[in-house]
């Protein structure tokens, strides 16, 4: 299936992005050695996530033939995104040392972050066929980019640490790290939030065309969305303060987390001075037609794989390992950001708290004015969504031992519940908090980690969106039902962020 309004041209694909001035996804041949200023082929290898650029879904018609363009040529297309990976081609193959490079790498990034923006906010004419709030176009022109960088010959010598480094900045760069820009003032209220990537983009529904995948790879993320919709707008409190929000976006990936990417993006700007912010939330995608307010965040962490199928602690033989045994099982903090020097079950410590106002997200009736979209299966029709508050959780309350216990669960649904939530055993090893033990969880434990190392006294914590992979077709790349249950989420999830941000200071 095509987008209306797509004209798919050798010239602008992935494929062709890849080969411009040699860089391609295949062998390189002698002839297309002469990429203009030194930019010559490579035949490296691409990471997993750019290794599904080349992915075709089947024809939605008709299964048992391919769609005529791969996956990530109609998102960039359908996001008018076509442009971005054969400019920043040529200017890479014009650069002539280290330094101009890393320069090229974040002023390309941040372009491509504030043209997502752009795109989301409407700011402007919207350009491709993609509805103005999608966020995967993002995703995968950011991945065509990296593994340019990855497939780059440069004219000059670049080690393997150095061309890492590079594409670590420009992947910072275009998820909006390095474009927070809070202003000062005692009467403003500065929020920031975060978002994820698309996740779980292997396997799914599959047709009978040979060479093609699985539907998964069409999942998009409200999370993200929703980072887009809100990052550098404004809100007028209750209390008649102006609200500033600053939003980025989050890998689903382990290897980037431990690396420090979200400590590094929130960390400086919980740290004293006249712009340190009032409100911090980490937002990610959950299932069903819920928002849930997880209470508990575990530091037990990578029982399943991100999308670049790394995991630090996998199952052994069906049965959980333990983070007394196996250290890769709980998240570590960098040591900038006061990472001990050995291993310790305590520090830091196994739980954290949320300290959004519950209460208050509850009554606010968020769902109330946001058109409801096909298939919601909340029970009140007067909301678009449910929110809840999400206290159950899963500990070892014997560290030693892999016997688990799960409290208050289900949760209740009532708020304020009839009985009080069940805290952590003291002494107990989590496995698993409101959220799980993937990387929703893992952004909400750093978070409020680190708003309890400021000891800063501000809303944080994790709000759970509901499940937006609602399709009306087998195959095609979008449909209204999708870009409805998108649009919803991203709405009610604002009206959310604006109740936190009444709340803060």
């Amino acid at each position: 299936m095509k987008l209306p309004g797509i004209r798919y041209g050798a010239a602008v694909g992935v494929l062709a992005v890849l080969s411009a001035t040699g860089v391609s996804l295949g062998t390189t041949p002698a002839s297309a050695r002469t990429g203009a200023g030194g930019c010559v082929g490579s035949t490296a290898p691409l990471s997993v996530e750019e290794s599904r650029l080349s992915w075709v879904l089947p024809d939605n018609d008709d299964p048992s033939t391919p769609q005529s363009a791969s996956f990530a040529d109609q998102m960039i297309e359908g996001g008018g995104f076509q442009g971005y990976g054969p400019e920043f081609t040529r200017r890479l193959c014009r650069t002539r040392g280290l330094e101009a490079a890393t320069a090229l790498v974040r002023s390309e990034g941040e372009a491509l972050w504030r043209a997502a923006v752009a795109r989301a906010q409407r700011k402007g004419r919207v350009t491709g066929a993609l509805p103005y709030s999608d966020d995967r176009p993002l995703y995968w022109t950011r991945l065509q980019s990296t593994a340019t960088l990855r497939r780059w010959t440069p004219g000059f010598a670049l080690s393997g640490t150095q061309r890492s480094a590079l594409i670590t900045a420009y992947d910072r760069a275009s998820r909006g790290m390095f474009d927070i820009r809070f202003p000062a003032g005692r009467r403003v209220r500065r929020v920031i939030v975060s978002g994820f990537d698309p996740y779980t983009l292997d396997g799914g529904t599959t047709g009978s065309a040979p060479g093609t995948v699985g539907d998964n790879i069409r999942h998009g993320n409200p999370s993200g969305a929703t980072a887009l919709a809100l990052d550098g707008t404004t809100y007028r409190t209750k209390g008649g303060r102006t609200a500033e929000i600053q939003a980025y976006t989050l890998p689903v990936n382990y290897t980037e987390f431990q690396q420090g990417y979200l400590e590094d993006t929130v960390g400086p700007y919980m740290r004293p001075g006249p712009r340190r912010v009032d409100a911090s939330i980490t937002v990610s995608q959950a299932g069903d037609s819920v928002f849930d307010l997880e209470q508990w965040n575990g530091r037990y962490h990578g029982v399943s794989p991100g999308n670049d199928h790394s995991r630090p602690c996998p199952t052994v033989g069906g049965v959980p390992q333990l983070a007394v045994n196996e250290h890769g099982c709980d998240s570590a903090v960098v040591d900038r950001w006061g990472g001990p020097k050995t291993f310790s079950l305590t520090d830091p410590p196994q739980w954290t708290t949320t300290t959004l106002p519950i209460a208050q997200l509850i009554r606010a009736n968020t769902g109330a004015s946001i058109p409801r979209p096909p298939g919601d299966e909340w029970p009140d029709p007067s909301v678009a969504f449910g929110v809840v508050w999400h206290t159950n959780y899963t500990e070892f309350p014997d560290c030693a031992s892999t016997r688990q216990v799960t409290r208050n669960n289900p949760p209740p649904t009532d708020y304020p519940p009839p009985t009080a939530p069940t805290p952590p055993d003291p002494g107990s090893c989590s496995y698993s908090g409101g959220g799980g033990n993937y990387l929703s969880n893992e952004s909400a434990y750093r978070n409020t980690l680190l708003r309890d190392r400021m000891g800063l006294h501000i809303p944080a914590g994790h709000i759970h969106t509901p499940d937006m992979q609602h399709f009306e077709s087998s195959f095609n790349v979008s449909d209204p039902t999708f870009d409805a249950w998108r649009r919803a989420i991203v709405a009610q999830a604002g009206n959310l962020i604006h109740v936190v941000a009444d709340t803060a200071g």
